[in-house]
């Protein structure tokens, strides 16, 4: 990691709610964003500030998702989220978020990322595969 990498960084992300980020439930003229999809690009945007800040071979993974998803984004909206590094621990970062469309606040919460070094994390993950396949029997 950087020493650039602080509590106080900021980044805004800016896209419009397609389709692909709606839900499909309740027929086509209640889309609106969906939680699942809103977490996932609160993650990106948290993830792609922490990307400025690492060094080669490092990486982010997200650990925690406390979120109040409080507004209704219909389809074709654009949505704001603004993320902000609220903590430092090591190599823990806690991200403050906040999000609204052109109408009114529609999330507000708070995500943890941890940095992780690529290389010894797909070493880990081959491992757990490993450990997977004998346990099921495949090896």
């Amino acid at each position: 990691m950087k020493p650039t990498l602080q509590a106080g960084l900021q980044a805004l992300a800016q896209f419009d709610v397609d389709r692909e980020r709606t839900i499909d439930f309740m027929g086509e003229a209640a889309r609106v964003y969906a939680t699942p999809m809103l977490v996932r690009d609160i993650e990106m945007t948290c993830r792609n500030l922490l990307l400025a800040h690492l060094d080669s071979g490092e990486d982010s993974v997200g650990t925690r998702v406390e979120i109040d998803h409080i507004g209704a984004t219909l389809l074709g909206m654009a949505v704001e989220l603004t993320v902000r590094v609220a903590e430092v621990n090591g190599r823990a970062v806690v991200f403050v978020v906040e999000g609204r469309d052109a109408v009114e606040p529609i999330v507000r919460g708070r995500h943890s990322r941890f940095v992780v070094d690529i290389a010894k994390t797909a070493q880990r993950l081959a491992a757990k595969a490993e450990k997977a396949k004998a346990a099921s029997g495949g090896g």
